[in-house]
């Protein structure tokens, strides 16, 4: 049997025999030394993707790919449960122009591409606290998409605690329904501040030794394994899945990622050193540009995160560039090397969502269409004659008053979103201060 893959934290020494199984990265979320936890061992599955049938479904990929990661550690049974609970939903890959496509990921019970972590997470942890007598608080904090897909994935789990830092009035009105309308063992924290507050106030949670003690805290970010190694599983699907397509491609193949926190390119990058056999990446961010900019000098400069028409990619510190310096040992070149960077700004975004629907009658959410100009300007500007996949973040109906406003259209919404309409918001709201949120934890969990 294959060993199971065990996990370190990005901050560990080399040589250091600090790893953990998958169980303890998915329940502790942050390393001790508040680090990342990352693979230690990446499994060789260049075999298995060959072996994979173009016609394969996204569940039996998952479960596939989900078997070698974790074998020896759950059961073949085991992982069967959790990927037929975490996926009824899967992608859907979809023509736009030659030699570009787009990977619908807003097939989810939110409409947006965080449901593909945050379902498998809840699902693992349901599996694995099933036949144990102790709770878990989920503390996550979001720029828009990542908390409405934790609130509904975890929403009514027997055992399971939610609490929510959003930063007022950054997220749109149907993301704010979704995170503070559901109640019950889901709380959403209206924090006045940034994401970037938000963020900080959940790494504080998580190194303060009297709420470690006292709560069974894990998080539910892209800072935590169990939802970003399931991100990596939709890659394989879209590779895969060109190979069925009309007119399928024989050349190099690059995805291009809408990226705020950089969980999503992470899982990207992972599915790449398993063995997919991708020719890189574009990291596509608005005029939050951090990393955009590393990759062109060398020089990584954190700083407070600007609002934009992408909200959820509104972050100036994304937290798993730590874990992409660790897959590059901290080598600018060799980052180049897979990943380019493009930044998009808000005029450009009206300007693509206009222009998407003209030429395809096509409506595009705000990240979508900055990852698609992303990937147009890549074209043009390197001669890349392979195939783009720009992977469709969220479905634009979670946006529809900048879509209106851009392109004169209102996008239709679907079920998930129009039932959000009649229900009252439930908040806290909270000051961007960390002794505030403690006590709010304490009073509530402890």
């Amino acid at each position: 049997m294959r060993m199971p893959v065990r996990f370190i934290s990005t901050r560990a020494a080399p040589g250091s025999a600090a790893d953990v199984s998958f169980r303890e990265a998915l329940f502790r979320g942050l390393a001790p030394d508040g680090g990342l936890y990352r693979p230690l061992n990446q499994p060789n599955l260049k075999a298995l993707f060959a072996s994979f049938s173009p016609l394969a479904s996204f569940q039996e990929l998952a479960e596939a790919v989900c078997r070698e990661l974790l074998s020896g550690e759950l059961g073949s049974s085991a992982v069967s449960r959790i990927v037929r609970r975490a996926f009824p939903f899967g992608p859907a890959l979809r023509p736009l122009e030659h030699g570009l496509r787009l990977l619908e990921l807003f097939h989810g019970p939110t409409c947006a591409f965080k449901d593909f972590g945050a379902c498998f997470q809840a699902a693992a942890m349901e599996e694995l606290l099933r036949a144990e007598e102790r709770r878990a608080l989920i503390l996550v904090a979001t720029s828009g998409d990542t908390g409405s897909a934790v609130a509904r994935a975890f929403y009514r789990r027997a055992g399971i605690d939610v609490a929510i830092l959003y930063p007022s009035g950054r997220v749109s009105l149907l993301q704010e329904k979704q995170l503070t309308t559901l109640g019950e063992n889901v709380t959403a924290f209206e924090v006045r501040g940034s994401f970037d507050d938000c963020q900080r106030l959940a790494k504080q949670a998580f190194r303060d030794g009297e709420l470690a003690r006292r709560l069974p805290l894990t998080s539910a970010n892209s800072i935590n394994l169990g939802r970003l190694l399931p991100q990596a599983f939709y890659y394989i699907y879209g590779f895969t899945r060109l190979a069925a397509s009309p007119g399928a491609p024989a050349g190099p193949v690059r995805f291009c990622v809408p990226s705020g926190n950089f969980g999503n390119l992470t899982a990207g990058v992972y599915a790449w050193q398993w063995g997919l056999p991708v020719d890189g990446f574009l990291a596509a961010t608005n005029a939050n540009d951090v990393v955009p900019e590393y990759l062109a000098t060398g020089v990584y400069r954190p700083r407070p995160s600007l609002a934009t028409l992408s909200n959820a990619m509104d972050v100036g510190d994304p937290s798993n560039f730590e874990r992409l310096l660790a897959v590059f040992s901290g080598d600018p070149r060799a980052m180049r090397r897979l990943i380019h960077g493009e930044s998009v700004s808000d005029a450009e975004t009206r300007d693509t969502l206009r222009r998407v629907y003209e030429e395809h009658g096509l409506l595009l959410d705000p990240h979508t269409a900055v990852g698609l100009l992303a990937a147009r300007r890549f074209r043009e500007n390197t001669g890349f004659t392979g195939e783009l996949i720009v992977l469709a973040t969220a479905h634009p109906g979670k946006f529809s008053e900048i879509v209106l406003d851009s392109v004169g259209v209102a996008p239709e919404l679907p079920p998930p979103l129009k039932e959000l309409a009649g229900r009252p918001k439930r908040s806290l709201p909270i000051a961007a201060r960390f002794e505030e949120l403690k006590g709010q934890l304490l009073s509530r969990y402890a």
